[in-house]
């Protein structure tokens, strides 16, 4: 039995729950509508105002996705209602992003601009020309486009440039020395 899956998950007013014949968990709130497909052999049950997961059978398997199905149906609340964000920062010089409408543009030190325009369901916007936000409903795909993001020019550890995530440490290295 898994001690996060036990939890039950609070439903604000706003927000709506349905489950299909096939485990088809639906979140409805002012930010859009998410949903994912929970294993089977977990149950879903919505009830007064919060959501209760449970097993239906002891299997490890079973278990091992109870608190992965509680977390992606809490996921889903919290995104349908606050939303998720991740920043990024630019470091290096010459290195910028602006925005053109729906296009993210980055000047990264190539010799052309990288172009990246937003998918459905998330925003990008840049404060100021070294710093970016990237917002969504949806924790998994906020996280996924600020890596794919970031995979443009991931930090290195000699210089520093490069796109970080706000307060991640990149580990830093002494440069080769001269006889």
């Amino acid at each position: 039995m898994s001690r996060i899956g036990k939890l039950p998950v609070t439903v604000p007013s706003g927000v709506d729950i349905t489950v299909s014949e096939k485990n088809l968990v639906t979140v409805k709130g002012p930010k859009g509508t998410l949903s994912e497909q929970i294993s089977d052999k977990i149950k879903v049950e919505v009830k007064d105002g919060t959501a209760v997961l449970s097993v239906k059978d002891d299997s490890k398997y079973a278990g091992a996705q109870h608190g992965l199905a509680r977390s992606l149906v809490h996921n889903m609340v919290v995104g349908v209602t606050e939303g998720y964000q991740k920043k990024l920062i630019i470091k290096g010089v010459g290195y910028k992003a602006e925005k053109k409408g729906n296009v993210l543009v980055m000047q990264l030190g190539y010799s052309h601009p990288v172009e990246m325009p937003d998918p459905e369901g998330i925003t990008t916007e840049v404060n100021t020309p070294t710093e970016l936000v990237v917002r969504g409903a949806s924790k998994a795909a906020v996280g996924n486009y600020a890596a794919v993001i970031r995979k443009w020019r991931k930090p290195e550890p000699y210089g520093g440039k490069g796109i970080a995530y706000e307060g991640e440490k990149i580990r830093r290295k002494e440069g080769k020395t001269g006889k």
